[in-house]
């Protein structure tokens, strides 16, 4: 080596060192950001609601079952019940729907699809995804509302089913795409070994794959179940913008995101008790949505199975 060679040689391993001792600090920053923006929203939505619970006591809050804080006077109510009923039966709709048709989808690309037929599946399926939740709301109102209403004619124009059937729709590819990532972790072996003792394709996928992948299969469910809950724009266009405590989904609904996007592009007065309830509902809607993902991330961890 010539002592040109030697110096280049040396530059680079210097380059090298100071890339190594520098990238820690880089994602660390950026690690950082990620979590200061949790903690941000965190502060945001207690101080706000803080104003909220000032005027409201918090058990009424929680336990009343009108909701009307933008009526006036004695008529004004905010019991949060409807809201919360009003997502929950939205998200069950949409549950009945997604997690049979994403698991069974799942299924088909992990263990009987072709490797060519997978790569071409997969990817269409994963379209659904990228499709603006606008778009889906538009879908829901003008496609399949008129259609339910062939078969239901009492049907009216804004309600719950027709929003948790295109919500469902909304969160098949997430529940699929993870579903057939965690079948395909499980080793050919385990297969293999079924196989050789007699079991039957559907007898592998049912009772060999599936149970070893059961972790991630419900936590797909678990949180493609949480997406829903915070879905928008689906239920402010197709499920109506009223608050109403009932089970029955052929009636009007509003959710905690309808509401809040309601809200938020209305004329309420900024330190108002009506502003306030942004967020509250929003206070809500957060530990609704971070009980989901703690349940998915102990499940994960309670029946995860490790291959070697």
């Amino acid at each position: 080596m010539t002592a040109n060679e030697h110096k280049l040689e040396l530059k680079k391993r210097k380059k090298l060192l100071s890339s190594d001792r520098i990238m820690p600090f880089v994602l660390a920053i950026f690690a950082g950001i990620s979590i200061l923006t949790t903690i941000g929203i965190v502060i945001i939505l207690l101080t706000e609601s803080a104003g909220f619970f000032r005027h409201i006591p918090l058990l009424d809050f929680l336990t009343g079952t009108k909701w009307t804080p933008l009526f006036t006077g004695s008529q004004q109510s905010f019991g949060v019940l409807p809201l919360v009923s009003g997502t929950l039966m939205i998200t069950g709709i949409a549950s009945l729907v997604a997690l049979p048709i994403g698991l069974t989808s799942g299924i088909y690309l992990s263990e009987y699809a072709p490797p060519k037929v997978r790569a071409v599946l997969k990817p269409v399926l994963e379209i659904l995804a990228g499709i603006p939740t606008i778009v889906y709301g538009f879908f829901a109102l003008t496609f399949v509302t008129p259609l339910l209403q062939k078969l239901i004619p009492d049907l009216s124009v804004f309600n719950a089913l027709s929003a948790g059937l295109v919500v469902g729709i909304m969160i098949i590819p997430m529940i699929s795409s993870m579903s057939e990532d965690a079948m395909s972790a499980v080793p050919r072996s385990i297969r293999d070994a079924a196989y050789a003792l007699g079991a039957t394709r559907l007898e592998v996928a049912l009772k060999v794959v599936v149970p070893a992948a059961l972790s991630g299969i419900i936590a797909s469910f678990v949180l493609g179940l949480s997406r829903a809950i915070g879905e928008t724009m689906i239920v402010a266009m197709a499920s109506g913008g009223l608050a109403n405590l009932t089970w029955n989904p052929l009636e009007s609904m509003q959710t905690l995101t309808a509401y809040i996007v309601m809200v938020a592009n209305g004329d309420t007065s900024h330190g108002s008790v009506e502003y306030y309830t942004i967020y509250a509902v929003g206070l809500v809607l957060f530990v609704m949505t971070l009980l989901m993902n703690v349940l998915a991330g102990y499940i994960k961890k309670r029946f995860r199975e490790e291959y070697r």
